[in-house]
């Protein structure tokens, strides 16, 4: 994920003049063979004139004056030093204008003392570690500017130098808070659209059409996830709020854009919203699927039965279960496990694919889920590996029948419909109230994929992440369809998922059995209808 780079000033403490401009730093030209590059004699005003002023070769320097007449005297500082030196035309030929030079005339200027003893001259000597000092070209036109600047105290670098000071040392001027500042270079990005969305004025109407559920339903899930994808505040930034993290995640999932455009919606680096997307697709999964997706108790399956009934008129119908696939980039390995077939014949183009198979309830909420099994699998195989299947093997699963397309098994506790050649009136009367229960499971994941587009098209999530960015998206279908949130029809989406079976397969003579009564119980009490005469 791209974070924000960030950088600190050079670590050298003579180095104030990168801090002071604002354009990249140029190669250091080559050093006057009379100026010492390991020189703890070093003198800070010198170091300001040939900054600003930018004398390519450099002449007499104050460093000369410290050597022949500060160093020989015990005690002499740079007080001393400054009160004699005014520069002159013979000592800086580089600048052409006379008039100028009046305006450098440094007499008098206080300058602090850092050379009054040996130790302070060992500690500056440690600090120049022998690095040689930078310099700069300026135009002749800039100075004027650097001069007003220097005499009205606007310019730091200057006036920290040649403030007066009491601890007589160089290193109170150079650990003042003003030159040890930080900085952190982070691009700068617009999340004004984010802004305008997060707004209480904000239309209810375009806030859905964004995220594909209300304002309120956005709050629920906000509260819920805070107290797992909270972020502090550091020194060096403010930390993602709450809610623009949870918008990042939500708004990627409804639209299915990519990465590059919700950057740009809410501010943010691109990588950064993919970590975000991860992150709280991970927290959804932790914190909310085991609040909203359960299989249902007693008492809720007693509820769905009577639903189903009403619906189709066949009894103790708990269930209906669909298995659709969600398109990927070819693995690097096992690439033929998930390749898929029907998608392949369907659309002349080689396709791979995970699945996504779930049992839902009357109203299409999703009661079981198995997620991420390779797209070469049967409705069969996948469903072998599902907790529901384990659960009907420990015998958790009496009196109970989930109905499903042709491509499940037959079993005492799965339904699906008859498919051998020239079936029976009843028979096919039979297949069309099973068909409107297996139309309750193809809506729900018809609506799962309309309203969260990312699932339409080949996903560019990473296969080991895909299954918690699949669960995530179940489970605020779920939370979309318990709180009654509408789906536009402008967002329909047909699904090609159906796995058409020459025959059934059967694992039970007595579901055999149990089917062809249920078929004749449909005929002779009215509740069995065909279009097929």
């Amino acid at each position: 994920m791209e974070i924000s780079s960030f950088s600190f000033p050079p670590q050298e403490d003579f180095n104030f003049l990168q801090q002071e401009l604002d354009f990249p730093p140029r190669n250091k030209p080559p050093m006057s063979k009379k100026r010492k590059i390991y020189d703890f004699n070093y003198n800070p005003v010198d170091e300001i004139l040939n900054k600003y002023l930018g004398h390519q070769n450099q002449t007499t320097t104050t460093n000369q004056v410290w050597s022949h007449k500060a160093g020989s005297e015990e005690g002499s500082t740079y007080e001393d030093l400054a009160s004699t030196f005014v520069i002159k035309n013979q000592t800086y030929p580089q600048i052409n204008s006379v008039e100028n030079h009046t305006h450098f005339d440094l007499k008098n200027q206080t300058v602090d003392s850092v050379m009054n003893d040996q130790e302070t001259k060992r500690a500056t000597e440690a600090n120049v570690s022998s690095q040689p000092l930078q310099q700069r070209r300026f135009n002749n036109n800039n100075i004027p500017s650097v001069i007003s600047q220097m005499e009205s105290g606007e310019n730091r670098l200057y006036a920290d130098l040649t403030s007066n000071s009491t601890s007589g040392s160089r290193e109170s001027v150079l650990d003042t808070p003003s030159t040890r500042q930080r900085r952190l270079w982070v691009k700068k990005r617009s999340n004004v659209w984010w802004e305008q969305c997060n707004s209480p004025d904000f239309p209810e109407v375009e806030f859905k059409k964004a995220f594909r559920m209300s304002k309120s339903t956005f709050n629920i899930i906000c509260s819920e996830l805070e107290p797992v994808i909270i972020r502090k505040d550091t020194m060096l930034r403010l930390a993602i709020p709450v809610r623009q993290r949870v918008a990042v995640c939500i708004w990627r999932l409804a639209t299915g854009a990519p990465l590059r455009e919700v950057s740009k919606r809410f501010g943010l680096g691109i990588s950064t919203c993919h970590k975000l997307v991860l992150e709280v697709c991970t927290a959804i999964k932790g914190v909310l699927m085991g609040k909203f997706v359960q299989w249902p108790d007693d008492i809720k399956i007693e509820e769905m039965k009577l639903e189903f009934e009403i619906l189709s008129g066949i009894q103790n119908i708990s269930g209906s279960m669909y298995t659709t696939h969600v398109s990927i980039i070819a693995p690097k390995e096992n690439i033929t496990a998930y390749f898929n077939k029907r998608h392949t014949e369907r659309n002349q183009k080689t396709s791979y694919s995970v699945t996504v198979q779930g049992v839902v309830d009357h109203r299409g909420i999703f009661t079981d889920l198995c997620i991420g099994w390779p797209g070469s699998m049967t409705n069969d195989q996948v469903l072998k590996k599902s907790a529901l299947f384990e659960r009907a093997n420990r015998g958790n699963l009496k009196d109970i029948q989930v109905v499903g397309n042709s491509g499940f098994p037959l079993t005492d506790w799965i339904l699906v419909p008859f498919t051998h050649q020239n079936l029976t009136w009843t028979q096919h009367a039979f297949n069309e109230k099973v068909s409107e229960v297996e139309k309750v499971a193809k809506d729900a994941f018809m609506r799962l994929k309309a309203r969260w587009s990312c699932l339409q098209k080949r996903t560019e999530v990473k296969l080991q992440d895909l299954p918690v960015v699949l669960g995530a998206c179940c489970v605020l279908h779920n939370i979309c369809e318990m709180r009654g949130e509408e789906l536009s029809e402008d967002l329909r989406f047909d699904l090609f998922d159906d796995e058409v079976v020459p025959e059934n397969i059967v694992r039970s003579v007595n579901a055999l059995q149990a089917r062809d009564q249920i078929a004749h119980k449909l005929l002779h009490h009215n509740h069995a209808g065909t279009n097929f005469l």
